[in-house]
């Protein structure tokens, strides 16, 4: 089953007005769509030098609630877990120039496992805690080949190692640790310090990428941690927390240490700090917002202008990420449908951000103080000016006063038949463009940018057509049976491209819900569909109480069954709207996906007529077997 994108090219106006612009999401961010659908959630994703693969971190197994490192290749969206799957990870990275990549864990600990059954039990029991890192003291930093083989402890220690990253070059580690907080004889204060918040302990540590020659690079009170190296490899930028542990700003310094700089100064918590590959900017999040509403900002890279605001979601944004082109930005946000976190990705728009800092407003620092003597730098109390705007000189024409009769005459005209509604990518859009750049130049305004032009081209995604040869052919004892495209069957957008053939096997709704028993949901509980093809029916259960069905409801997604399908090794999955369901027997209409990779497997819609001839040799129909599954029953066979 084949399905081809449609890509063109349209045309849109940019101008200059008078006033500023609003800025919003969009300024900065387009055809923006969530990356990782597998797993309860994800986050904290990196991409690879080449820009092919993603490493990240996510929460999948079972067995295990502790996140897990995985790699994503972002060509064939396949993924594969890079960690043990024993204990807890976080903070992975992959080596520039090398098939390798570090990240943090526990699985060395012996407890390790208990750990996880102690967290498994406590969820299960119904409570629930605030969300909170816990520094393990049992948390080294491992390099590994991309697969996961070849384990190297690098900071074989006591104390929290982690948050590491690789210089430009690969030569270098800057991480986190916490391994002074546990020297000899430490005072009573220490001790209390300690069990009380751990992470004031947290230093910058720099080593060479085979674990060797570690050295400390900060020195302050309060935790020091997320370092990064900018794209040139001659400075790090990390977030530093006051003493109290609950205000934070971004910072950089020289890989020695030295030449440390304030980048921010909100009196919120600002951390996750990340620079664009040209070096000119980064972007950190913050709640200076709100307690629980943190948000991505972007802060020219020697902290001179006032950070200017990324995301306007509310709920989490953060740890915001560039791919090495610098074309596009991935995070970690929870403005999913169920609120879990996971990585999201968008194309970035780089000469908006260099236009909106350059308009930005310039941060002023007053003569004298010193921040407590934290470095050799002496930001002082920090102000805000408006940076001088640019100014109409006396030469230029504008238009003269504004008159309803034109005003009235450019919306009949672009609002005219003959522009046809002004759809993206069609004849009327370029008639409009024309239109307006026409005008444009009669009242002597001058194109925004270096191309001396009012239009940009670029490429979008105007929606999904069916190739040709698509075909679905069923053969029973009583003959073959070949249906019809967009009749009895219809790929779905996310199918993967290829001819498959084999047995049919009924799979209930096809959900894989975690949770303990009577609380998770596991279609395929003891059906081995391993290289075969895959019935599965749309939505959730009809008879199920509304607390139950909102549960399921966030695995019912197409393309979250069709990977749990793809993940037990099925090699196609075919969705029928039930008998008992809503649109019952009808095809599911095909739509763009804004996912960034088909899924893996072949995927299509199909009708009740293909439905009927899959159950024609079975003792039991198809709304006999639905109207058992809508009511859970325990002791149904199917």
């Amino acid at each position: 089953m084949k399905f081809r994108l449609i890509s063109t090219i349209i045309s849109v106006v940019f101008f200059m007005n008078a006033t500023a612009q609003e800025i919003t999401e969009a300024t900065f961010l387009q055809n923006t769509r969530q990356l990782i659908y597998e797993g309860k959630r994800s986050g904290e994703g990196y991409f690879s030098a080449d820009g092919a693969k993603l490493i990240f971190q996510s929460e999948r197994q079972a067995d295990n609630p502790f996140y897990q490192i995985y790699m994503l290749d972002l060509e064939t969206g396949d993924s594969h877990r890079v960690s043990t799957g024993t204990g807890k990870t976080t903070c992975a990275f992959i080596r520039p120039g090398h098939d390798e990549a570090l990240f943090g864990s526990t699985h060395a600990d012996p407890d390790a496992v208990k750990k996880q059954q102690a967290e498994l039990d406590f969820r299960a029991s119904g409570q629930k805690r605030r969300y909170s890192w816990d520094y393990d003291e049992n948390m080294d930093i491992f390099s590994s080949d991309l697969k996961g083989d070849n384990l190297k402890n690098l900071t074989a220690v006591r104390g929290y190692d982690a948050e590491g990253s690789y210089s430009p070059d690969g030569s270098k580690v800057v991480f986190c640790s916490l391994r002074d907080a546990y020297g000899e004889n430490p005072s009573d204060q220490h001790q209390k310090q300690l069990e009380m918040d751990p992470s004031y302990f947290g230093e910058i540590y720099i080593m060479d990428a085979d674990g060797s020659n570690q050295t400390r690079l900060t020195d302050w009170p309060g935790y020091d941690g997320g370092p990064f190296f900018s794209p040139d490899g001659e400075r790090i930028i990390w977030r530093h927390f006051e003493e109290n542990g609950a205000v934070a700003d971004v910072y950089t310094m020289k890989i020695d240490g030295s030449d440390r700089r304030r980048l921010t100064n909100f009196k919120a918590m600002s951390w996750a700090p990340y620079f664009h590959p040209s070096g000119e900017y980064a972007l950190f999040a913050s709640n200076k917002l709100g307690f629980a509403n943190f948000e991505i900002y972007m802060v020219d890279a020697k902290g001179e202008k006032e950070p200017v605001r990324i995301t306007f979601t509310e709920g989490f944004d953060g740890l915001p990420v560039f791919s090495p082109d610098g074309k596009k930005m991935a995070w970690t946000t929870n403005r999913t449908s169920d609120k879990k976190s996971q990585l999201y990705i968008a194309n970035w728009n780089h000469s908006a951000a260099l236009e909106a800092l350059k308009t930005a407003p310039v941060r002023v620092t007053s003569e004298g103080g010193t921040n407590g003597g934290h470095g050799s730098f002496e930001p002082g109390t920090t102000f805000y000016e408006s940076a001088t705007q640019p100014q109409t000189s006396a030469d230029e024409k504008l238009s003269s006063a504004i008159a309803a009769e034109d005003i009235q005459q450019y919306a009949s005209y672009l609002a005219s038949d003959e522009l046809e509604g002004r759809m993206s990518g069609t004849n009327g859009t370029k008639l409009a463009a024309d239109y307006l750049v026409k005008n444009l130049k009669q009242v002597g305004l001058k194109p925004l940018g270096d191309n001396g032009t009012f239009l940009q081209k670029f490429e979008f995604t105007a929606g999904v057509e069916l190739a040709e040869g698509n075909t679905l052919e069923i053969t029973t004892p009583k003959g073959k049976q070949v249906f019809e495209v967009e009749k009895d069957f219809l790929p779905l957008s996310f199918t993967s491209e290829e001819e498959v053939e084999g047995q049919v096997v009924f799979a209930g709704f096809g959900l894989t819900v975690p949770g303990a028993q009577g609380e998770g949901y596991n279609s395929y509980n003891n059906l081995d569909v391993k290289d075969k093809i895959v019935l599965v029916l749309r939505y959730v259960p009809e008879q199920v109480e509304v607390e139950r069905r909102q549960k399921l409801n966030v695995y019912a997604g197409l393309r979250y069954k069709a990977l749990a399908a793809r993940q037990k090794g099925a090699k196609a999955v075919l969705v029928i709207s039930g008998p008992n369901s809503p649109r019952a027997g009808k095809l599911i209409p095909l739509r763009y996906d804004r996912s960034a990779a088909n899924s893996g497997i072949v995927a299509a819609s199909v009708s009740s007529v293909v439905a009927q001839a899959l159950f024609a040799s079975s003792d039991k129909s198809l709304e006999e077997v639905q109207s058992q599954l809508d009511i859970e029953n325990p002791h149904f066979e199917g």
